[in-house]
């Protein structure tokens, strides 16, 4: 019996750690969503296409960082944020939330794609591939705002204008209602959604214009030019600019193939996070709750390290039992063959 524990603690000590690294490496990256009304930057550059933007600010924005970054769409986070936004997030980075992969995103023009908003109630959407429980804090620029400078915390108004804890679903969309407060011209809606199943949080910068199209948070303000990605200055034409549209789900299937992160779920087999588009009816954050309880829509699982914790004990497990089973049949081989 000696022998048997013996041969399996050496089997376990040589077999289990490249095994436990194989399953933890293989596990997939998440992807969890992004703001669709207003549009976040991300996801209209998306809609556009990756490879083929048709406007000038998406065009640099490709340009700056490549294309994979919008394929990406819906995973501009951070991993361990734990509600530490502005101590993790440089002045000049927040629609990027300071990964170079999306430095595009941090471009300084006046001419990207935009949304038409009014101030006064607001239904938002925000496109959910992987749900979880968690908060959404809306931020609006300040009056003032001018879009070719670099964007700063200072930028925004010092608290969110709409809050919201466990919003339910419909159409595979976060919906929840917030007040506009009265701006004029353009302006960003910055966006965190912050886990409470995990310190992991997203975000999102959504162009939006009051009105008529200024150029900046002036009104009747003249539109600035802007640098493009390769240093030169174009003349943003901002009253004429853009409209800033969703992907389609059509698109968002097609273009999953090419994306480095998992849609629709976490490889956990969860299944009210792998895949899942069920939806709740739009509800107060307790009633929200209640659903998340009862598998409607929400999650608590997913992108916190608890999948790929389950890999490596499973992994784990794999190696001790086949150890087990080797050193038992070395055993009885010997013994079988000293009979003889």
């Amino acid at each position: 019996m000696r022998t048997v524990t013996r041969t399996v603690g050496r089997i376990a000590a040589a077999g289990l750690a490249p095994l436990a690294v194989a399953a933890y490496a293989a596990a997939p990256a998440a992807a969890h969503g992004s703001m669709t009304d207003p549009v976040s930057r991300v996801a209209a550059c998306y809609a556009e296409g990756p490879e083929s933007p048709r406007s000038a600010a998406c065009k640099a924005a490709v340009a700056a960082g490549g294309a994979q970054a919008f394929y990406d769409w819906n995973a501009v986070n951070i991993a361990n944020a734990a509600g530490n936004h502005r101590a993790l997030i440089p002045n000049g980075q927040l629609c990027s939330a300071g990964n170079d992969k999306y430095r595009g995103l941090d471009l300084a023009r006046a001419d990207w794609p935009a949304s038409a908003l009014t101030s006064g109630p607001h239904t938002f959407r925000y496109k959910g591939t992987a749900p979880h429980k968690g908060t959404f804090e809306l931020y609006v620029t300040k009056d003032g705002y001018d879009p070719t400078k670099p964007l700063k915390w200072s930028d925004l108004e010092p608290e969110p204008f709409a809050k919201v804890t466990d919003p339910g679903m419909r159409g595979g969309d976060y919906v929840f209602s917030g007040t506009v407060p009265k701006k004029s011209g353009r302006h960003l809606i910055y966006s965190i959604w912050q886990r409470s199943d995990s310190p992991e949080a997203f975000y999102t910068c959504s162009d939006v214009v009051f009105g008529k199209d200024t150029g900046s948070g002036k009104p009747g303000s003249k539109p600035s030019s802007t640098a493009n990605a390769g240093g030169a200055t174009a003349s943003a034409k901002p009253s004429n600019g853009p409209v800033a549209k969703p992907p389609t789900d059509e698109q968002i299937s097609e273009g999953a193939s090419k994306s480095t992160v998992e849609h629709g779920g976490h490889g956990d087999n969860d299944p009210n996070t792998n895949g899942s588009t069920a939806d709740s009816p739009l509800a107060s954050p307790s009633s929200a709750t209640a659903a998340t309880a009862t598998g409607g829509g929400l999650a608590q699982t997913g992108g916190d390290g608890s999948a790929p914790m389950i890999a490596i004990a499973g992994a784990a497990t794999l190696a001790v039992g086949s150890a087990v089973l080797f050193a038992v049949a070395r055993r009885r081989a010997t013994t079988g063959h000293r009979g003889r």
